[in-house]
């Protein structure tokens, strides 16, 4: 396979500074009158997630200024947790095809995803679960050429469709080596069918993945071997998600304080108020920002930090969605308010992948346990 080193790669330009407002601002005009389709109607903001990419929503990622896609995830999150995992889902695509070796799958893929003219998603939560003791890694492959044949099937992908695309990894049984490439849906031997539904996230374009013979060309393999590979997109692939736990938190802090004039009286008296949920939400962002200076750090102080500030995050969404509710009271609980979607959004940031148990286990592999340290 013909490779060049990574810093010789031609990085796409980071973006503005007023980026994040005007990211604020599409979210505000274009993606909130949808939210309740979203949700309810299962309606995939396909349209949303493109003009998020025309007007660079997309491109920190590609340029490895995480801090920046972190914001740009929690802005969309703060409107629509649904549409913040559709834009993590395109950010670790991107974040895939960014450090990839093979200069032939960046000239293909990074440009197009970068800018939102080709959607899709990550395969991973199998083979993070695989490597960690959960799971069986499903999908296998065998060399052909300068490529792969793939066989098996993903239950759940998303920000799928015709078109689309996603990263994920396959076990070669010619060797038991691991193979990361990307999958095109529609293509020979890639068929995809619609999964759910879901009590939430119906929205997301959620897919089952078959692969039948599915021939993968030389310019879809991201990497083989993986091992280098894996070490380098980790971090960021975790940290990115971070940015929807920021953003749900942020809306359920707006959520307590628009029901302060009248409930203030009594909520008072309820456990968790919103000027400690904005502290501990402060404090995540800070870690966050800091953790992405360097994503490629290798270190095991540094991985253990983005486990650990995931794992806070997703606890303090449960938290922060809770309170909510409770502070809206009777209100918060008709099928088209905020406060029960925010509640049911949150669940899902603390099970998709790496769900809070994994979490827990991965930190348990690296230190024996002895619990886990908030940012402060």
């Amino acid at each position: 396979m013909q490779t060049i080193t990574l810093s010789d790669a031609a990085a796409p330009k980071p973006a503005t500074p007023e980026l994040g407002a005007t990211v604020s601002a599409l979210a505000d005009t274009e993606l909130a009158p949808l939210a309740v389709r979203i949700d309810r109607d299962g309606l995939y903001p396909e349209p949303f997630l493109r003009r998020l990419g025309a007007v660079g929503g997309f491109r920190p990622v590609a340029a490895a200024d995480l801090s920046s896609q972190v914001d740009v995830i929690a802005r969309v999150s703060e409107v629509c947790l649904s549409t913040g995992f559709l834009a993590w889902c395109q950010s670790a695509l991107i974040w895939y095809v960014r450090n990839s070796p093979n200069a032939a799958a960046r000239e293909a893929w990074l440009e197009p995803a970068a800018a939102a003219r080709l959607l899709g998603g990550t395969g991973l939560s199998n083979p993070m679960k695989a490597f960690f003791g959960i799971e069986r890694l499903r999908l296998k492959a065998r060399r052909a050429g300068d490529g792969f044949i793939v066989d098996g099937t993903l239950p759940w992908v998303s920000n799928l469709g015709e078109g689309h695309v996603f990263g994920t990894i396959a076990e070669c049984v010619d060797d038991g080596s691991k193979v990361f490439f990307l999958a095109e849906c529609g293509a020979p031997g890639v068929e995809i069918k619609r999964a759910g539904p879901f009590i939430a996230l119906e929205g997301t374009a959620t897919y089952a993945v078959r692969f039948k013979e599915a021939p993968i060309p030389y310019r879809n393999v991201l990497a083989d071997p993986i091992d280098g590979y894996l070490s380098r997109i980790r971090a960021g692939f975790v940290l990115l998600q971070s940015g929807m736990a920021l953003g749900l938190i942020r809306d359920c802090i707006a959520i307590m304080r628009e029901v302060e004039p009248a409930l203030g009286h009594v909520n008072r008296f309820l456990e968790v108020q919103p000027d400690a949920l904005e502290a501990e939400c402060a404090a995540f962002a800070r870690e966050a920002q800091a953790l992405a200076e360097d994503p490629f750090d290798p270190s095991p102080g540094h991985w253990r930090r983005v486990i650990a500030l995931r794992l806070a995050a997703g606890e303090a969404t449960l938290k922060a969605a809770q309170a909510a509710m409770l502070h809206a009271g009777a209100r918060g609980y008709l099928a088209s308010a905020r406060p029960q979607r925010r509640l049911r959004e949150a669940q899902f940031v603390a099970i998709v992948t790496p769900a809070t148990k994994q979490l827990r286990k991965m930190l348990h592999d690296l230190d024996d346990g002895p619990g886990v340290q908030r940012p402060q």
